[in-house]
């Protein structure tokens, strides 16, 4: 007579049919590139890049508001708009779940300071939030065009490529070039002295 099948599976085909529930999902690795679909506008007055860049950022997440509405929130005289502070408020006040954290530049950045703007920024970018950055002096991205800002700006970012190494910069300060790439580590040394909002 032949011997009964048993139908006792293997320990390993056991231990895989049987997933581990108390391991956490992994988040989805994001993209190596993303730019945000966001409505340009210029600034309307010399001192509203504070407002225009805000209004920048929203308008990626579908948030339309105008250049004076956000100027009144954030406080925009004609001496601008005083913090990354600021911008991180007001940005809050208008996103669900207030998501945008600032963090601030008060010198030269580190590395450790550089590596978190990347992440900031791309996980920003891949959430649909753009980046509000308050910037100063001079910079060149990365076609070769210089920016200079000695009084202090403020830009949007709108998008990252290559893991977030150089970013996409909406600036509202000239509509004859409304965007452009920089390195995240330039965009880190421009922030110098100042702070942005992610």
């Amino acid at each position: 007579t032949a011997a009964p099948a048993t139908s006792a599976a293997s320990p390993a085909a056991k231990a895989s049919s049987n997933p581990d529930l108390t391991r956490k999902p992994e988040r989805p690795k994001p993209p190596a590139t993303k730019l945000l679909d966001y409505d340009y506008e210029a600034q309307n007055t010399y001192y509203n890049c504070g407002p225009a860049a805000t209004r920048n950022a929203l308008s990626a997440a579908g948030i339309d508001r105008t250049q004076e509405e956000l100027g009144a929130e954030l406080g925009t005289t004609e001496m601008g708009t005083n913090s990354a502070e600021d911008t991180t408020r007001v940005l809050n006040a208008e996103v669900k779940g207030s998501p945008y954290r600032t963090r601030m530049f008060p010198g030269a950045p580190s590395p450790a300071q550089m590596d978190r703007l990347q992440a900031d920024v791309v996980k920003a970018i891949t959430d649909g939030r753009g980046v509000v950055a308050n910037v100063v002096g001079d910079a060149t991205d990365t076609d070769g065009g210089w920016h200079s800002y000695g009084g202090g700006h403020y830009i949007a970012v709108v998008g990252y490529k290559d893991n977030g190494r150089t970013v996409r910069i909406a600036d509202s300060a000239n509509p004859a070039d409304p965007s452009y790439w920089i390195t995240t580590i330039d965009l880190a040394n421009w922030i110098t002295s100042r702070g942005y909002s992610a």
